[in-house]
């Protein structure tokens, strides 16, 4: 990150490569998921009540809940990384 800002790289393109970093493995989870829940409603029928096993609520508040502490779970370090002085980053001693 830091050779790219110091090859002039803007902080909102930092931004969005650590947010894309962080959501295309939250995003592949969901699909997948969401095609093994749906796979798996035959199993599960039974141990319903009161609702379907194929439900668009249940699926839009779970795909929601996640995409939403994913997204709060990036803000961290993609901030920290577009803050960071490409000079200060390149000198640590590691």
């Amino acid at each position: 990150i830091a050779v790219r800002m110091a090859l002039g790289a803007q902080e909102g393109e930092v931004v969005g490569l650590v947010f894309k970093q962080g959501l295309r493995p939250t995003i592949l989870g969901i699909a997948l998921g969401v095609v093994a829940a749906f796979a798996g409603t035959r199993l599960i029928t039974a141990l319903l009540y009161g609702t379907e096993p194929t439900d668009p609520i249940s699926y839009v508040a779970a795909v929601g809940l996640l995409l939403t502490v994913s997204i709060v779970a990036a803000t961290v370090p993609a901030i920290r990384a577009a803050r960071v002085t490409p000079t200060v980053a390149l000198n640590r001693d590691q």
